[in-house]
């Protein structure tokens, strides 16, 4: 390196470190949020709630975490996902049923890679219903084996919450459903 250029080089990398101390600040509220994402992930993948305290909005709304259930069932078409959603309703298994049509779906069936459009039924109940609602749903869908998972609903819009326990409260209390 000759003379000439040292002071250049000294100067952008003088530079550079002073151009990271003043980006830097900027730079650790995402950065911060960058590093919790891998916990983040891991609890939705383990199905742990969550370990922080609920916002304070939630505080005090006397709702129970997980104890309303958002459950998901894939259907052939709208005609069978129409009158599942219907009956579940009717039967009180469940306070609400979105359809969400033409989804794909890409799965390994008896050893062959398949691919599928399908509905989906987002279908809002109480947790403690949730093996009614699969046995229930098990008796009436034409496939094999019909999907029906659930997740816990850990926060949320208290009303909304409390509506969908109040709507399917007198299913929770008998101790069977018939489909």
């Amino acid at each position: 390196m000759s003379r000439g250029r040292a002071p250049a080089v000294l100067l952008g990398g003088v530079a550079s470190l002073l151009l990271s101390f003043v980006w830097m600040p900027a730079l650790l509220p995402v950065a911060s949020r960058l590093l919790l994402l891998p916990r983040a992930l891991l609890t939705m993948a383990s199905g742990s709630p969550p370990t922080q305290p609920p916002p304070a909005s939630d505080s005090g709304s006397g709702y129970v975490p997980g104890s309303v259930s958002a459950a998901f069932v894939t259907c052939p078409n709208e005609k069978v996902a129409k009158e599942i959603a219907r009956a579940v309703v009717e039967k009180r298994l469940a306070a609400c049923v979105n359809l969400i049509p033409q989804i794909t779906s890409i799965y390994e069936w008896k050893g062959k890679i398949e691919e599928d459009s399908e509905v989906l039924m987002m279908i809002k109940t109480q947790s403690s219903l949730v093996p009614a609602l699969t046995d229930f749903v098990r008796s009436v869908h034409p496939y094999e084996v019909a999907e029906v998972i659930a997740l816990p609903v850990e926060q949320g819009n208290f009303p909304y919450l409390q509506w969908v326990r109040q709507v399917t409260e007198s299913v929770s209390d008998s101790s069977t459903v018939l489909p």
